[in-house]
């Protein structure tokens, strides 16, 4: 009989092993650990200093686009990770964290599912060890100086209509995007256009999960443009000494967290950019202290291949000197009937047609992998009750004519013991040869990089720049930024701009709107299609089916 438990429901049925516990299987001394209770720490940053340095192996867990009908990206990472440790090897999970506005809004947290899931499930959705209030506190410090600056006489020459830097929360809340604040006469400030963007989406987020170091970490928020003056040159945080202020604020939230998985493998669950909107990775520092204490790190990337895969190798390997040894690319029977025009109620019912129909976006993101960055990839089909064998089979065949090895993973049903299948074709990718390379060079233009990502990831038959995207790339470059790679704002429910453009579409283009810098993160954001950086909640949200009683035992979260 299938487990028809929540995975709330799951996740509260079984006792946790102490954290100290979960810290000596990968020998880290207790003097390295910041207890937050019996089942969560954090981990000093020193302790990626102090070990002695013998890298495991990197596998990244990718999907396809996703779709209503659900992938499992992170259900997949933990059973993948628990399926190793089944098969006697010393394996780290590190994933991101979840943010609050998908929480109570309608995709769901960031913890798995099922039997395959990272606890304390509820801590980790909400609020966790509190490192988005202070990445949210360090964000907000900077507007505050800013708009402060200007109001005791601008003595920077700040243009108050050139201020790309936005005030963040950690919800999605539409009537926050554009406001006009500083109203109520000269003692209330300078009225001023302005806006929020989703914690997620803060240019210190990514900072925080690219730093190496508390020091690298206060130098890249000296970097942050936040503003321009008159004569268009660029003001930083540096600038108005925001820098160390805001360091001191994230000094514990750059530390790890260290958590486990149902079935007690370790894992680090830290930072928790968005794939559609930033790079959409966990911390750099998260991963390297993985790799350093397992022989195998589980890590994952968001939303589809052509977002967080993209940006994990383009962005993330690029600035941390990473290689992944193997991808795993996630996907569903339901969901690639979906990519093929079967409704959601239809998705039981077998349709070999439809399923057909929506491979090629299965396939476009495995060659991608493959043939683009010269990573070697398994996929993993999450399994599903309603999935027959002839769909399974075409799934396979289709992938075979490839030279793709196909697994069948039934974490969410059975933890680690239906990770194992996937856990030995992984095992066998890692001693492959590989030829990693990045999807553009770093040599070429701004307009030539995301060219390459549009045509050689989506396929793309080129990009349109709108006339103020055009202008503020030649800006950027001017300014001396040109070097850097690109983060891609797009609409993670199609390769395209258009999230009605489902399967692998061809004969489009993609119209970049705006650019804007994130020195500090360093890379370029261009912002693409209808892409917005503060979400709204859907018509019925999450938040209205989660209550707590008065044990203080939460319910309703998933």
């Amino acid at each position: 009989m299938p487990d028809i438990r929540s995975d709330i429901e799951i996740a509260q049925s079984i006792t946790p092993e102490p954290i100290m516990d979960i810290a000596d299987k990968i020998g880290i001394d207790h003097s390295y650990l910041e207890l937050y209770g019996n089942y969560k720490a954090k981990i000093d940053y020193n302790l990626l200093d102090a070990h002695a340095a013998s890298p495991g192996k990197l596998i990244l867990v990718t999907a396809i686009t996703p779709t209503p009908a659900g992938e499992g990206k992170t259900t997949t990472t933990v059973g993948l990770a628990d399926g190793l440790a089944h098969l006697g090897k010393n394996v780290v999970v590190a994933l991101r964290e979840p943010s609050l506005g998908p929480v109570f809004g309608v995709k769901g947290g960031a913890a798995g599912g099922g039997h395959a899931q990272v606890v304390p499930m509820e801590d980790i959705n909400l609020h966790f060890t509190g490192d988005f209030h202070a990445i949210g506190a360090a964000n907000n410090l900077l507007a505050a100086m800013l708009d402060n600056h200007i109001q005791q006489g601008n003595a920077l020459g700040i243009d108050t209509k050139n201020i790309p830097w936005r005030r963040c929360v950690d919800m999605n809340d539409r009537q926050l995007r554009n406001v006009v604040d500083g109203l109520g006469g000269p003692a209330q400030g300078t009225p001023r256009q302005d806006g929020f963007d989703i914690t997620v989406a803060s240019e210190v987020m990514a900072i925080l999960c690219l730093s190496s170091s508390i020091t690298d970490l206060k130098e890249r928020c000296a970097r942050i443009v936040c503003a321009y003056n008159h004569a268009g040159e660029a003001i930083t945080a540096g600038d108005l000494k925001a820098h160390g202020a805001m360091a001191a604020l994230l000094k514990d939230a750059l530390k790890p967290n260290l958590v486990q998985t149902l079935e007690g493998t370790p894992a680090f669950v830290h930072g928790g950019p968005f794939a559609n909107i930033a790079h959409g990775c966990n911390s750099v520092m998260a991963t390297k202290l993985a790799l350093m204490l397992g022989d195998y790190t589980v890590t994952e990337a968001g939303f589809g291949a052509d977002l967080g895969a993209e940006k994990f190798l383009d962005i993330k390997c690029r600035l941390a000197n990473l290689a992944p040894d193997a991808v795993v690319v996630v996907a569903t029977v339901r969901a690639l009937k979906n990519h093929g025009g079967v409704a959601l109620k239809d998705l039981g019912q077998e349709n070999l047609e439809a399923l057909e129909a929506g491979l090629p976006n299965l396939l476009q993101h495995v060659t991608n992998i493959k043939e683009v960055f010269g990573l070697p990839a398994v996929v993993a089909i999450n399994a599903f009750p309603a999935d027959t064998a002839a769909e399974l089979k075409l799934v396979e065949d289709k992938c075979r004519e490839l030279g793709v090895t196909v697994a069948l993973s039934e974490v969410w049903a059975k933890g680690g013991e239906g990770g194992t299948a996937l856990a030995l074709e992984v095992i066998k990718l890692c001693e492959e040869p590989k030829s990693f390379r990045f999807c553009y060079d770093e040599s070429l233009s701004l307009v030539e990089k995301i060219t390459a990502i549009a045509t050689r990831i989506y396929h793309a038959d080129g990009v349109d720049f709108a006339p103020e995207a055009a202008a503020q790339l030649d800006k950027l470059t001017a300014l001396g930024f040109g070097a850097l790679p690109v983060c891609m704002a797009k609409t993670q429910y199609s390769f395209s701009d258009s999230p009605k453009l489902l399967g692998a579409p061809r004969d489009f283009r993609v119209t970049v709107r705006n650019a804007k810098v994130s020195a500090g993160a360093g890379f370029i954001v261009a912002l693409t299609g209808e892409i917005m950086t503060m979400p709204g909640l859907p018509k019925v949200p999450s938040a209205e089916k989660i209550d707590v009683d008065a044990t203080g035992r939460i319910s309703g979260l998933f």
